[in-house]
């Protein structure tokens, strides 16, 4: 193997830096040392990151033994002078011209080689593009056709370079462009010599604010046809997804959220955290309004299942036509309307949990098929064939006696053991209106937050209004009644007038003839006891309620029901 050149390189300005950064590259030489008056010039940085030596005055320079050639690179003839004297025979000079010289060859041999690497890259570009192109001089003449022009119009490039655009393909955009030296867009037309149609953009090539030719990019009308058939099956798929994710939703409630001190609510909570860890069928009973949907969440929310889908079903508020469809899904065309297939709730729920509220409601029909998701976890969407199999935990829920409705033959009685594995009895808030309190404390923080307000609580008065209301509509109605009031209150304390639904109009007018007149308190606690039993109810369970309304026991209010008589 030859010996390397050995060089050295005398100023290390933009001169010699440039030629240092060009020779280190080069295998066949090697720069033995580099020197400069300014140590801390870049170019000596950048020789000693390179593990070259360095130095700093021209003694030191010379010592290094070998060098077959020496770049001055200074200009400085005292430099030049110094370095003619004392280097060895052996030592070639190339001065500040010559190196001058090399800088230059250097610099348009790398120009040359970055005009090669953007050809090249160009190249790659054009000859991977799916559109035609074509290129013509000023004069007509075809200087370039890319891959994709013989596969749109099967002309090979060799019979189409060379040839001249208007005697090819006189009416075509590449030809109106050069004619007029403007852009052409959209245009239609077919590729002179063929059939093909195509769509074509063209544009003039300036060079120095003087025309040089023009340039078309084109595409088969059929190739576009085909693009738009797949953009319309792709859309149909994204649509498709945005109506399953629209579907999809995760638990909104914990635990956290659930407050009750009542002995029935808490026995309910402390079942339902239970249940939670296992993927058992889990019946919430209760009144409307009670929390049976707070509760599901809740149990989705600390199951196993919590990263997985959560998809409530109102078995009430579907069309019986549509209930089926809505549960199981159905294909394309199974019935008038049915332009393309559907997901069920149960498909969606895969992995998850499924919240069924008011099964009571379910149609006989359906509570059969519902009956073999439990059992067998399949099912088969309408007007389908294929068996779709799925793993999903069931939560149901209803307002209704469902094993009164099994006996009346309403509900089916293998359904109603399959869903009431684990069941939760919720009470109604009259039972345990001591939790209100608590409830509407946790009210008033959400609707502050909600409505931007700044409530701190409420009146005597109006405590008393929602402590002695029935809530037939139970905690729902206690968040509808607490946020109208919310929505409308103006100071930091709501008022009773700020809860006009709760308002006994007969109450007020006989509050307003109290003001108004003196009455004898006998008088007064007769009407007392009216208003309760009108409110509570004349039986047993609504005298109990009635005394502990107006604060006296039961057989006091016995007493004086009979001195009213």
């Amino acid at each position: 193997m030859d010996r390397k050149v050995r060089v050295g390189i005398v100023g290390m300005g933009q001169g010699g830096s440039t030629i240092y950064k060009t020779l280190r590259s080069i295998d066949q030489i090697e720069i033995c040392v580099v020197c400069d008056l300014i140590e801390k010039n870049s170019g000596m940085g950048m020789a000693r990151l390179d593990g070259v030596p360095t130095c700093v005055t021209l003694e030191s320079f010379l010592k290094v033994p070998n060098l077959d050639v020496i770049i001055e690179a200074t200009g400085n003839p005292d430099v030049q002078e110094q370095l003619e004297r004392n280097k060895a025979k052996s030592s070639a000079i190339v001065e500040a011209q010559g190196a001058n010289l090399m800088m230059y060859v250097i610099e348009e041999k790398e120009k040359l080689a970055d005009i090669k690497r953007l050809k090249g890259e160009l190249d790659t570009v054009l000859n991977s593009v799916q559109e035609a192109i074509e290129v013509a001089g000023i004069d007509g003449k075809i200087k370039y056709v890319n891959p994709s022009f013989s596969r749109v119009t099967s002309i090979p490039a060799s019979q189409r370079i060379g040839h001249n655009i208007f005697d090819v393909s006189p009416n075509g955009a590449l030809a109106r462009s050069l004619r007029t030296h403007e852009p052409v867009f959209a245009h239609r037309g077919q590729v002179g010599g063929t059939s093909v149609e195509v769509i074509s953009n063209a544009s003039p090539v300036v060079v120095d604010g003087k025309s040089e030719g023009a340039v078309v990019v084109f595409q088969s009308i059929t190739d576009i046809y085909k693009l738009m058939e797949q953009l319309k099956v792709s859309n149909q798929v994204i649509d498709d997804l945005q109506s399953r994710i629209n579907q999809i939703s995760t638990s909104s409630y914990t635990f956290d959220d659930l407050i009750g001190s009542h002995p029935e609510f808490k026995s309910a909570l402390d079942l339902a955290r239970k249940g939670a860890r296992s993927n058992s069928t889990i019946l919430i009973s209760g009144e409307s309004g009670t929390g049976k949907e707070l509760f599901a969440h809740a149990i989705h929310g600390a199951s196993l299942r919590l990263d997985k889908p959560f998809i409530k079903v109102n078995c009430a508020a579907i069309p019986e036509t549509l209930l089926e469809s809505e549960f199981f899904g159905h294909e394309k065309g199974a019935f008038t309307g049915a332009l393309k297939t559907k997901h069920g709730k149960m498909e969606l729920a895969n992995g998850g949990t499924i919240f069924l509220d008011e099964i009571g409601d379910m149609k006989p029909y359906l509570q059969a098929k519902l009956l073999r998701v439990l059992q067998e976890m399949e099912f088969e969407r309408v007007g389908g064939t294929q068996t779709i199999k799925v793993d999903v935990r069931v939560i149901a829920a209803t307002n209704r006696n469902l094993l009164k409705m099994v006996k009346q033959g309403d509900f089916r009685e293998d359904l109603y053991y399959r869903l009431n594995v684990l069941e939760l009895r919720l009470p109604p808030l009259r039972k345990h209106k001591e939790d209100i309190p608590a409830y509407v404390h946790s009210l008033i923080s959400k609707f502050n937050r909600k409505y931007g307000k700044h409530v701190i609580g409420l009146t005597s008065q109006a405590e008393e209004l929602l402590m002695n209301y029935d809530w037939p509509g139970n905690i729902r109605e206690l968040q509808n009644v607490l946020e109208r009031a919310m929505v409308t209150a103006e100071e930091e304390i709501i008022n009773h007038k700020s809860m006009p639904n709760l308002l006994d109009p007969q109450k007020t007018i006989q509050q307003e003839q109290v003001i108004g007149r003196i009455m004898p308190i006998e008088q007064m606690e007769k009407q007392m006891i009216r208003f309760a039993l009108k409110r509570y109810g004349d039986s047993v369970e609504g005298k109990k309620q009635a005394a502990k309304a107006l604060k006296i026991s039961l057989a006091t209010l016995y007493n004086k029901l009979r001195l009213m008589s």
